[in-house]
């Protein structure tokens, strides 16, 4: 069985961060999408929330699994058996950082490739943060979350984050 590892913040998850998913989903066996703990942000949305959201927009994919992870990506990785991790690259400036982070978890864990793929046009511009901006000033995130978050998104930060 092929396993992908997805991770990231998906704080919150986004259109474009769906876009990879399914995308990838098609690729492997079995795709995780880990909500990683990242020391350096403070995220608006809890782990629980957060993988919430992910569980609700990818009910309906097969072999989709929501996961978390608070250590080395490598070694969950080696933890669940998986052969890579997928990345997306929105811009050319995205990929620096990740061809370190690759090369880094691919020292950790040999036996891991790390896969890259380009956002859809569409996405472009999109990230978690744009998102939480336009929602904290009261603009629409309509067409840039899934439908069935935005009511929560809009909620939270209603209240401030």
């Amino acid at each position: 069985m092929r396993t992908a590892i997805y991770p990231g913040s998906f704080d919150p998850v986004t259109l474009g961060h769906l876009d990879i998913i399914r995308r990838a989903a098609v690729m492997f066996d079995r795709l995780i999408v880990a909500v990683m703990h990242n020391q350096n942000k403070t995220p608006m949305f809890t782990m629980e929330e957060r993988m919430d959201f992910l569980r609700r927009t990818t009910a309906g994919l097969s072999g989709v699994e929501v996961d978390s992870c608070g250590g080395l990506l490598a070694d969950y990785a080696a933890r669940k058996n998986a052969c890579a991790i997928v990345k997306g690259l929105r811009a050319v400036s995205d990929f620096e950082y990740e061809f370190q982070m690759a090369l880094a978890n691919r020292k950790l864990n040999p036996a891991l490739d790390t896969m890259f793929l380009m956002t859809s046009a569409e996405n472009m511009y999109l990230s978690s943060s744009v998102v939480k901006d336009i929602a904290v000033h009261g603009g629409s995130i309509a067409g840039f979350v899934p439908d069935e978050l935005m009511e929560d998104i809009v909620r939270r930060t209603k209240k401030g984050g």
